[in-house]
């Protein structure tokens, strides 16, 4: 399977079989497709991350990437120089892309209380991609 279709296979699965949220299966993605493991302790501290704790802040597919970044750098052996620098460029590309990193901006006709669960689903497959390509894209700075 390419990784486009483990990634909206798994996002749905994850979001409608365990009602994880985006940080969280962010996080699961790219551990999983860049063979990197994710401690469950990492998993955990992404709990409260999906628009930092449904405050609508920062999107947790943007929070879930960041720490995937970090995560990857200190795999790789980088610095915290490399992975703070790896972060600024992924937000820069990432707002360049979709045009915001906040949860509020970014949800799909935003919120009311009559949403479907997980309306981002959509936004989050290709944010995932995004980050994908993303990381793969520095892994060779």
């Amino acid at each position: 399977m390419d990784a486009e279709g483990y990634i909206r296979e798994t996002v749905h699965r994850l979001y409608y079989g365990y009602d994880i949220n985006c940080a969280c299966t962010t996080l699961i993605c790219l551990s999983h497709l860049l063979s990197m493991p994710v401690p469950e302790e990492v998993l955990q501290c992404a709990a409260g991350m999906h628009g930092a704790g449904g405050y609508r802040a920062q999107c947790g597919l943007v929070e879930g990437s960041l720490m995937a970044i970090g995560l990857y750098g200190t795999s790789k052996g980088h610095d915290r120089g490399w992975i703070s620098q790896a972060c600024y460029g992924f937000a820069e590309s990432f707002e360049k892309e979709f045009s915001s990193l906040r949860c509020r901006e970014l949800r799909p006709g935003g919120f009311s209380a009559s949403d479907p669960p997980h309306l981002c689903e959509d936004l989050t497959c290709r944010a995932i991609a995004f980050s994908y390509r993303y990381i793969i894209g520095i892994s060779s700075r």
